[in-house]
């Protein structure tokens, strides 16, 4: 997709006519143009000087969008999204309203008040005309952009609102020119009478009330769309200017764009975090509600990730660069954000139908209504009145803005609370989702398995271990981690290995040499050790009852001669349950939508965990290479959302109508969604589906407003009712109405700022509530080798009543412990004794 910044855009018709003509390019496979940010998306192979070309030719600009790192491109970034034009409009306005207010004196005020006039003005009806004329003149040259740019678009055969304001101002002016005329020659003829009825023609206050009010709404539908973007740009201000690096063992200061793979940057209390990288050096909490949403910072310690545009909230810390420039997470956010506001969303397509044939109709309409008048007896002045009525009040923008808008701010709402939709469709197809289909590691478990059971067969615990070890190491598969971890906590030796291969989502094999003799290691699932060996009773019986308490068991066996494969034990290894699945799943249900879970885990496994959560259907055994195949099964007669998290998943999510991405899973798995999670919790899933649902109603309510105000207004203009009911409508309030259609538009959007987002796990005033209450204690603590033992030991002491946090690090052997209310020593010794570790102090 390449992106272009389009200017001279007034409303929908505009956006129409740019998409038709860059639809006919050679090489256009499609394309899309926001109104709202004067922007279009192109997909396909087009030249990029080509499309220019069809949109200059169509009486549009056109510039290739770019979205850079860099101090000057970051600041253009930002002006692109204000709208470039307020203060020509603020200006536009208060000259017209100045010069407006006196011709307003002269007209309304003198003729139908006899507010008093200089004596030279008495009788003497032509020099009023005159001022009138003038003063209209004036304010029709400060507001020509509306000329230039509506009878340009007739030009190109594609008149916009531009062109209704314009030819309704026009007429209105060259009508009361006509007037003025003939008053000339009544006061020749010295026939005052006529004189005075001519005064009464004058639509000059018409001509430039019409401009005035159109500005008037202009300026605020200006500003209500400026709000709309707000979140895009508040994701902008976040990008860090300056980075702080070592360079020869001392601090230096340069520009974030500078900043390459592999620098060593520091960061002090409260500063921005100017790249992506990992900490290197020392402690911290990082604030990273501005990529997720969640308020309560994350402790951070030494090989923990930290992203640009978080806030270091304590703690000094040194880390290394991994991304920089447009690849860390903030630059790919704000581009997600970007790309989603320039894509069209499927609903709108009936807005952008109508408006493609919405100003030639309405300029028929006033053409009609101008000849029927004439036809049943009214005057011209009565006929004309009504004609620029109908061009006047009618508002293509409305129409052009009712779904952008919406889309727009649905999108900042979701980039707040770390849900990020794709694209338009993404936003307004997940409410229609019946079905989600959830991948289990990682998904609906925290995807960090851990040893549960180890179970030799004729060999003892430490062999079985092992040999397990050596076998898995080379593996990336969770469970094998699970295994390698408890072999380090354990300070099992490594045995070398080699001829290692992956049988994908069955098993492991490799061979090791023991007393200078090869032995073949094999380990997985059981139905991949049935192929090589003969599986006694006893055994199945202890997979099937570890399996139904939710655990895999993962059978290990080994071969010493060409003949004699025998198992050397089972290791069990179970995943934690995310503690916001089970109430996920129950949301989803309240919107009746099914719930599955595919995995590859045996049936009794996935049975254990679907019971906890009480997800509807299960899917099991499934090989990766499957799970795209079970999800085209079930879409034949249902809207599908599939939830994962790894590189297996992907061809699943893009399978899927709706695809989602849990924020902590691999890259491809992101690239592959439609959605993506920065949380990695389940609980967002069943917000991105409400937002979606807000988002899609409010489309429906800005469309309704679109269409009935058109509906209900254009016959009113144009006389419909005058004879039945006695009601009319003069161009200026026909005006009036207009100018403020769309800003009612844009205002009803920005209510979605207002959308609840639920399940906040720690309210604000909960927060200022630890923040006052907290105190520290430090304990030191033998045993600790790496991360996971600091995990145990945190997990261990959290658990503690009054405990709000504990920060764990295995090279200093202590335990920061923040704690709410006083805790006796003996409880803490205890909590960590029974971890497995050595309480010290």
């Amino acid at each position: 997709m390449e992106k272009f910044n389009i200017t001279g855009m007034s409303c929908a018709a505009c956006s129409t006519r740019v998409e038709n003509a860059v639809n006919k390019v050679s090489g256009v496979e499609s394309c899309s143009v926001s109104l709202l940010t004067n922007s279009m998306a192109v997909y396909g192979n087009a030249n990029s000087l080509d499309i220019i070309k069809a949109v200059e030719r169509a009486g549009y600009g056109a510039s290739v969008f770019t979205l850079n790192q860099t101090k000057q491109n970051t600041n253009s970034q930002n002006d692109s999204l204000k709208n470039t034009e307020r203060n020509e409009l603020v200006k536009r306005l208060c000259f017209s309203a100045g010069f407006l207010l006196i011709l307003m004196y002269f007209s309304m005020g003198h003729i139908m008040w006899n507010f008093p006039l200089p004596s030279f003005f008495d009788e003497n009806y032509v020099a009023i005309g005159l001022v009138q004329m003038i003063l209209s003149l004036i304010v029709m040259i400060i507001n020509k952009k509306f000329f230039v740019s509506g009878f340009k678009s007739v030009i190109h055969a594609s008149p916009n609102m531009d062109t209704l304001v314009a030819m309704g101002s026009f007429i209105s002016f060259f009508y009361s020119t006509i007037i003025l005329f003939r008053m000339t020659n009544a006061v020749v003829l010295g026939d005052k009478e006529k004189v005075i009825s001519f005064m009464h023609d004058f639509y000059f206050e018409s001509a430039a009330m019409i401009l005035t009010l159109i500005s008037v709404g202009k300026l605020l539908e200006s500003i209500s769309k400026g709000r709309t973007t707000n979140a895009l740009k508040s994701l902008m201000n976040l990008a860090p200017k300056t980075a702080n690096i070592i360079v020869d063992g001392k601090e230096k200061i340069i520009p974030v764009e500078q900043v390459k793979i592999g620098d060593i940057f520091v960061v002090r209390p409260g500063q921005n975090i100017a790249v992506d990288g990992f900490i290197i050096e020392g402690n911290s909490s990082i604030n990273e509600s501005s990529l997720t949403g969640e308020s309560v910072p994350v402790d951070k310690t030494v090989d923990s990730t930290v992203s640009a545009g978080t806030i270091n909230v304590s703690g000094f810390i040194k880390c290394k660069a991994t991304r920089v420039g447009n690849d860390t997470t903030l630059s790919k956010i704000i581009q997600m954000v970007s790309d989603s506001s320039t894509t069209k969303a499927p609903i709108a397509k009936i807005a952008d139908k109508v408006s493609g044939i919405f100003v030639p109709f309405v300029i028929g309409i006033a053409a009609i209504t101008f000849i029927i008048w004439l036809i049943v007896g009214e005057n011209i002045s009565f006929a004309l009145n009504h004609s620029i009525a109908v061009l006047v009040v009618s508002c293509p923008c409305a129409l052009g803005l009712a779904t952008p808008v919406a889309i727009m701010v649905g999108n900042g709402v979701g980039a707040k609370n770390g849900i990020l939709f794709k694209t338009s469709s993404s936003l307004e197809n997940a409410c229609r989702t019946n079905t989600i289909v959830f991948d289990k590691t990682g998904t609906i478990t925290k995807g960090e398995p851990t040893v549960t059971d180890i179970l030799p067969y004729n060999c003892d615990k430490n062999e079985l271990l092992q040999k397990s070890y050596s076998l898995e190491l080379k593996s990336e598969h969770p469970l094998a981690k699970a295994i390698v971890q408890e072999a380090k906590n354990q300070n099992i030796r490594l045995l070398e290995s080699s001829d290692f291969e992956s049988v994908i989502g069955n098993g492991v094999k490799c061979v090791i040499n023991q007393n200078d003799k090869p032995i073949y290691l094999y380990g997985g699932k059981i139905d991949f050790i049935k192929k090589l060996t003969n599986i006694s009773e006893s055994i199945i019986n202890q997979v099937e009852d570890l399996s139904s308490k939710g655990k895999t068991a993962l059978i290990f066996a080994q071969k010493t001669n060409e003949n004699d494969v025998h198992i050397i034990g089972i290791i069990a290894v179970a995943d934690v349950i995310k503690e916001d699945s089970s109430s996920a799943i129950s949301e989803l249900k309240k919107l009746n939508i099914q719930t599955v879970m595919m995995t590859g885990d045996n049936e009794k496994t996935a049975k254990a965990i679907a019971k906890n959560i009480c997800i509807d259907k299960i899917i099991s055994d499934v090989l990766p290479n499957e799970k795209a195949d079970f999800i085209n099964k079930i879409k034949n007669d249902k809207k599908v959302m599939m939830v994962g998290d790894g590189i297996n998943d992907a061809p699943a999510l893009t399978t899927a109508d709706i695809g989602v991405a849990i924020g902590a899973g691999t890259d491809v798995a992101i690239d592959a969604a439609d959605i993506v999670l920065m949380k990695s919790t389940l609980s967002d899933v069943v917000t991105a589906i409400r937002l979606s649902k807000a988002t899609l109603k409010n489309i429906h309510e800005n469309l309704f407003w679109a269409f009935f105000y058109n509906i209900i207004l254009i016959p009113i203009a144009a006389g419909a009712y005058h004879k039945i009911f006695g009601i009319d409508m003069n161009p200026m309030f026909g005006a009036a109405a207009m100018s403020l259609s769309s800003f009612c538009v844009v205002t009803n959007a920005l209510r979605l700022n207002f959308f609840k987002v639920k399940n906040k796990n720690v309210s604000s005033k909960k927060i200022n509530k630890i923040k006052e209450s907290k105190m520290e204690k430090t304990i030191k603590v033998n045993g600790m080798m790496c991360q996971n033992c600091e995990r145990h030991v945190r997990e261990a002491i959290e658990k503690l009543d009054g405990v709000i946090s504990a920060v764990a690090n295995h090279n200093k052997n202590e335990v920061v412990i923040q704690i709410s209310k006083e805790i006796s020593t003996e409880l803490i010794k205890n909590a960590v004794t029974n971890a497995g570790y050595e309480f010290v102090e």
